[in-house]
Parts: C-alpha cells; sequence; structure tokens
C-alpha cells in the first residue's frame, strides 16, 4: 500500500510512524506481516484465520491452548501470492468447544517473518454465557484515521468489555469516500486524516478495493481488537459505491467505470480477501450470506440484503427484491429447523426506517407509504408471517447503516400488516464516520422508536461524538438476552433485557 507522498513530507519525525504499517523495515529480506492478524466466524469447533504478508511466502501457524504456546500444533496455510494480494485464510476444524484458543502466524519464505499473535474462545456445546458487538461504518463521509482523535479509538472501548466475537453490519470500509487531508470543524478546530494513495480517489480497480482494506487496518486499536475478538462480516453498501444495486448504471462523473456489477465483482473479491469470513475462497458456493451457529443459546443469520436486491423504486406496491427467492428460503429453513434460543438476524439495513435515494426512489426495505406491504417490504412479510405460523420464536434485529442508534419494537397492533409476532430490531453505528439521523418510521409492520440518539446535525465528525456499538449479554442461566447501546467511550446509553418466548 502506497502512503500519500505529501502527507508524508508533511508529517513530522513522530507521526509519520503512524502513517506506514508498524515495526515494517522494507529493506529487510525477510517477509512482512503488514496488517495483523484476524479470527472469523468461529463456531463451537471450527474458525477461520487471516493474514497478510509483503511478498510470496508460505503462511504458517501454531495453535495452542496456552498462551505459552507448550504443546503447539502447527498447520501449514496456503501459499500467499500476488493473486489473492498475498493475502491467505486458514480453516480450523476439529475444535473443542468452550475453549480459548491462542495462534501465532508467520511468513515463511526465504527466511521466516516475525510471529504475529491473537486468541480466540470456540462457542461452548453446554449453556455458556455470551457476550458479542454490532456496529458499522468505518472511514465514512470523509472522517478517517485521525491520530491526534487517537484514530479508530472505539475499538480500544470495545475491547475493554472482552466480548466473545464482533458482527460487522457492513460498510467495513468507504470504497466511494476518498479522503483529504485535514477538515475544519464547527469549533474552529480541525480534523487531520491519515492519507493513502488508495484513499484520494473513489475505488474502482481490484488493487483500489483492496486498498480501502489495507487502509482501515492501519490502526493500531482497530488490528489489537481483531487480534482478540473474532469478526463475522457482512457487506452493505459502500463496500462498493453508496445505494447499489445489481444493473445499476451509474451516472456518477467521479467513476470512469459506470457499470456496478463490474465494480462489485472488484470489489466483492477485495471484500472476500480481507476479511476472514467464511464465503469466497473458503465456501464452495461463495455466498456473503449464512449462519453462525454459538451454542445452544444463539445463532446469528448473515444476510446478504446487496447481491440480490432489486432496483431503488419509487414508492410503489409492485413486489421488488431486498433478500432474492434463494436466500429467503434459505433463511426460513434454517429458522425453522433452529434448536437455538436465540435467533439473531444480521440485517445490513434495517426494517421500518425510510431511507430514500434521491427524488422518490427508496433505498432500503421500507417503500415510505405505510401501507400494506410493497416493493421490498413483501419478502420481508413473507418471511414474519412464516415465522409465526412455523412457531419461530425469539428472533431479535441487529443492524447499522443509518448512522445513529435507535432500539425499535415492531408490533401487530400498530401495524398495517398485521400477519407476525412482535420483535424488536436495534440498530447502532457508526464506528467512525459522520453521524446522521434520525430517519422517519414507515408504519407497514408497526415500529415504534423506543430510544433514539442521533446528532443535531448532518456529517457530525466523530470528533463531537455520536459514534456508537451494541452489545448483547446472554446470560447462561435465564436465558436473557440484553442489549446495551453504548457510545464512543463505551457508556451505556439504553439498555432492554429480553425474556425468551417458549
Amino acid at each position: 500500500m502506497q502512503i500519500a507522498r505529501r502527507r508524508l513530507l508533511a508529517a513530522g519525525a513522530g507521526s509519520a510512524i503512524l502513517l506506514g504499517t508498524p515495526g515494517i523495515s522494507y529493506a529487510s529480506s525477510r517477509p512482512q506481516l503488514t496488517h495483523g492478524v484476524q479470527s472469523g466466524d468461529v463456531s463451537d469447533r471450527g474458525a477461520i484465520l487471516w493474514t497478510r504478508a509483503d511478498r510470496g511466502s508460505q503462511m504458517r501457524v501454531e495453535l495452542a491452548t496456552r498462551p505459552d504456546f507448550k504443546h503447539a500444533r502447527r498447520i501449514d496455510g496456503p501459499a500467499l501470492t500476488e493473486a489473492t494480494d498475498f493475502t491467505g485464510k486458514v480453516k480450523l476444524q476439529g475444535l473443542r468447544p468452550g475453549q480459548r484458543y491462542h495462534y501465532r502466524i508467520q511468513a515463511e519464505g526465504e527466511q521466516q517473518s516475525e510471529a504475529l499473535e491473537g486468541s480466540f474462545t470456540t462457542a461452548a456445546c453446554e449453556p455458556k454465557d455470551v457476550k458479542f458487538q454490532w456496529s458499522g461504518d468505518l472511514a465514512g463521509q470523509g472522517w478517517g484515521i485521525n491520530p491526534d482523535f487517537g484514530g479508530y479509538r472505539i475499538f480500544q472501548a470495545m475491547a475493554d468489555a472482552e466480548p466473545d466475537f464482533f458482527l460487522c453490519s457492513g460498510d467495513f470500509v468507504y470504497s466511494d469516500g476518498p479522503l483529504v487531508e485535514s477538515v475544519a470543524l464547527p469549533d474552529g478546530t480541525t480534523w487531520k486524516n491519515t492519507l493513502a494513495d488508495e484513499k484520494l480517489k473513489v475505488a474502482e480497480t481490484l488493487d483500489e478495493y483492496r486498498g480501502q482494506f489495507k487502509y482501515n487496518l492501519l490502526d493500531e486499536n482497530l488490528r489489537a481488537y481483531l487480534a482478540r475478538v473474532p469478526m463475522v462480516n457482512q457487506w452493505d453498501d459502500h463496500e462498493v459505491v453508496n445505494n447499489w444495486y445489481p444493473g445499476e448504471i451509474l451516472d456518477l462523473p467521479q467513476y470512469t467505470e459506470k457499470n456496478v456489477d463490474v465494480l462489485a465483482a472488484r470489489a466483492r473479491q477485495a471484500f472476500a480477501e480481507y476479511t476472514p469470513g467464511g464465503f469466497g475462497a473458503t465456501d464452495a458456493e461463495g455466498r456473503i450470506y449464512r449462519k453462525i451457529s454459538y451454542g445452544p443459546l444463539l445463532e446469528v443469520f448473515v444476510l446478504d440484503m446487496r447481491t440480490f436486491k432489486s432496483a431503488n423504486p419509487d414508492a410503489d406496491t409492485a413486489p421488488g427484491e431486498i433478500l432474492g427467492a434463494a436466500q429467503l428460503a434459505w433463511l426460513k429453513r434454517e429458522l425453522r429447523r433452529s434448536n437455538a434460543t436465540w435467533k439473531a438476524i444480521a440485517a445490513d439495513l434495517p426494517i421500518g426506517l425510510i431511507v430514500g435515494d434521491g427524488t422518490g426512489a427508496q433505498e432500503g426495505v421500507s417503500n415510505g407509504t405505510g401501507g400494506a406491504p410493497g416493493g421490498r417490504e413483501t419478502e420481508i412479510a413473507n418471511l414474519l408471517s412464516y415465522c409465526k405460523s412455523e412457531g419461530v420464536r425469539n428472533m431479535v434485529w441487529l443492524t447499522a447503516d443509518v448512522h445513529y442508534t435507535a432500539a425499535h419494537h415492531y408490533s401487530p397492533e400498530r401495524a398495517t400488516f398485521q400477519d407476525f409476532d412482535p420483535f424488536w430490531e436495534f440498530v447502532s453505528g457508526p464506528l467512525n464516520a459522520g453521524g446522521f439521523g434520525p430517519n422517519r418510521l414507515d408504519a407497514t409492520f408497526g415500529p415504534e422508536a423506543v430510544f433514539v440518539k442521533a446528532p443535531p446535525a448532518a456529517n457530525t465528525s466523530p470528533a463531537q461524538g455520536y459514534q456508537f456499538f451494541g452489545e448483547v449479554d446472554i446470560d447462561a442461566e435465564t436465558e436473557t438476552f440484553t442489549v446495551s447501546l453504548k457510545d464512543l467511550d463505551g457508556a451505556v446509553l439504553f439498555s432492554k433485557a429480553l425474556e425468551p418466548v417458549v
């Protein structure tokens, strides 16, 4: 990754270290791991490990149940080649449930790189307390890594809670969000972005999409967090371009490539290469949507609300797609079969919020009319009605996308469409991006905004706060599902304890 030259020349000796990849000397003949280590999609007996090197080499892993790596198991990983931008993954199987694992990763060429360490805990087979976090939106609206602000400092507050895993609800990168060196703030101070070449324009090429991930992984708070906390990734729009849908042809002057399907294919490859999920090279079907089983208390249903999305329509009643027929059938089937107490629906778009896309068009699930289900609402109505008829209980929807935090309760008593059981949807974000909102609610599924925390103005900077993450605690004894909405420093803004319905 090339750091922008003009930023380096402007930086003093102290800040220049922050702009490169820490601890790397490219004069050395040894391979180097450039962007940390990660684990992802951890279940009771499996996990995926990830890293990236600076050159062609072989990925080597040591895995142990002790932090001193005594009796460590050695695993030969894949070749790290130019074809994947020197990224690689190892899929671990046959692990012990409920076990804390420690791992070390090296790149081996003519010599071995220094080892980087990480850890994760597998899900237990018996009831055990579970804690996880979710949020989305990183480096959006011109707010990148600011060393004076502490970088992506929200991840330090998140790490302090020691979660079992992190659900990234999309927009982990802003491929359509170029950065400038400095931004004047309303209080007279200046926000100073770390810059890299790939962040000076919108991403269009495969290397530019890869560069979005490399940029975010420059942040030491994020790298430290991901080394300790497994991640579950889904994508939303900014991994490709704002508000995209398949088949779209852009009318934006900053893009040379106008065909969104071409851009999405490149973005999808970079997404698969740079996140530790079970899709792409480690999933024969190449699907982003999938189920993560995390013991008897929890299953996470990770949705893909982009790949099969119909065009952003005007507010009408014609049927539309947000999941697509195959994904909807899969979700119904897996929810019906699930024996987990709680079913967390990881949605990259909220259900009842009205999210526009220009004059008259709708970006989200809601069609904005408040009437009978129309457009993309038809699939959600179909799903909710099915879950009621099949006795699927204890669904909780978790999402980000709208850049504020909220708790929504959906009830047929308030709804135009009434064939469903009441449920909760919790919204949290951004992690480090502009604050917006709140959005209006659509009455079709009867939502009530029980709690809302939004900034006073559009595109409020992280320096003013209004950065949020959500945290879930499931008690093994009572099976209570407690959701806490937290701020930039980890303070609880709202909490709701949900009791399981038998």
